[in-house]
């Protein structure tokens, strides 16, 4: 359930919303259901994976549980981290990021713990750290994947105990925050190759929430690209009033391996290239391929070759409905949105094959006339 959380700066009809916690403070900024205040974001759309994942930030708002937030590059992570300390007690308290990756990494520790003045080479004055900063607040931790393994013992402690030394000190300090973490790498496999401690990540797992993919959301796409154009345009000064049909079946054919941010980034292109108050369609003609939005993720975990049982079964399943037809136009292939031969490949990768007592089968289980049939569309 993979999709990705579109965001807003002005609501949708129909927009997904959260409701405010009992007990926040009158002027949070809340209006009676929505998950913002009136300076951040808002989500856009309205499918049940969206909903799915707002019904989880409201659950794990109102407690102090450690979140891990994962999913893709441009899922909105950060926003849904956002979402999560806005809907809690802690919302008018600091929210406080980093980005894991962005920083080298023999100065991460002081960006998380701080240093004292003389602490090492070039620490001409003491510093803060972001831990410290967040105090009684929610700290947001992204790419938490690329936090080098030296490390990882010390992120453990503060998570454990809410206590920490700076650098070149030996004072204790204690702090009251609450953890966000965010990755799109596979932690679970990290572990089992012994890049991650076993031991943190189970202190990160307590709640997870895994973003869906804007393919597998694909019936927001139009209130997503009615948004962005509606924003670019106003910054742009441009009226852009009319989305034609054809563009909009582009935008919800396209796989979006960018997910969001990819969205965004074409619909701004988008804009900029209008005119007569018309959109055109940013998106080259080979790179809307059809798609069958439940079932594109099988070409993409294909191209990464990181098949799973789930992608085995979708196959299984389609093959069954098509009576093992492969190719042609009611063919296997054809409902998954592939190429007979990339089908083909992947039975071979999956070991797929039609029982044993089958007969007429070739070494795949697949009845030599049938593969003929089928070699007769191509």
């Amino acid at each position: 359930m993979s999709a990705q959380i579109g965001w807003a700066s002005e609501a949708l009809n129909g927009t997904a919303s959260l409701e405010l916690p009992a007990g926040l403070p009158a002027n949070t900024g809340f209006d009676d259901n929505e998950l913002c205040d009136r300076s951040l974001p808002r989500i856009v759309g309205t499918s049940a994976a969206l909903r799915c994942v707002l019904d989880m930030v409201r659950v794990v708002a109102a407690t102090a549980s450690t979140v891990l937030i994962e999913g893709e590059t441009g899922t909105g992570k950060e926003l849904v981290a956002q979402a999560i300390h806005n809907a809690s007690q802690r919302v008018g308290r600091a929210f406080i990021k980093l980005n894991c990756a962005a920083i080298p990494l023999d100065l991460l520790e002081s960006e998380l713990f701080g240093h004292e003045k003389g602490a090492f080479t070039g620490a001409i004055a003491q510093k803060i750290g972001r831990f410290e900063m967040a105090d009684k607040g929610t700290l947001f931790l992204d790419e938490l994947g690329d936090i080098p393994s030296a490390l990882q013992p010390k992120l453990l402690r503060v998570l454990q105990e809410q206590e920490f030394e700076r650098l070149g000190s030996g004072r204790t300090h204690k702090v009251d925050v609450r953890l966000v973490a965010a990755t799109n790498r596979n932690l679970d496999k990290m572990v089992a190759r012994g890049q991650f401690r076993s031991d943190l990540y189970y202190r990160l797992n307590v709640f997870p929430i895994l973003l869906p993919a804007l393919r597998e959301r694909w019936e927001d796409i139009p209130a997503l690209v009615t948004h962005f154009v509606k924003v670019f345009s106003r910054r742009m000064r441009k009226q852009v009033d009319t989305i034609p049909p054809e563009t909009m079946v582009a935008f919800q054919a396209y796989s979006w391996p960018g997910n969001i941010r990819e969205l965004q980034n074409l619909v701004e292109r988008a804009v900029v290239l209008s005119r007569d108050g018309v959109l055109p369609n940013p998106l080259h003609k080979n790179q809307t391929e059809p798609m069958i939005p439940s079932l594109h993720h099988t070409r993409a975990f294909y191209s990464s070759k990181t098949l799973d049982h789930s992608d085995r079964a979708l196959i299984l399943e389609t093959l069954q409905q098509t009576r093992w037809v492969v190719g042609g136009p009611h063919g296997a292939a054809d409902k998954l949105g592939l190429k007979r031969t990339t089908l083909l490949a992947l039975m071979r990768r999956l070991d797929i094959s039609r029982s044993i007592h089958e007969e007429g089968t070739d070494d795949r289980g697949i009845a030599p006339e049938t593969i003929r049939r089928e070699d007769a569309h191509f």
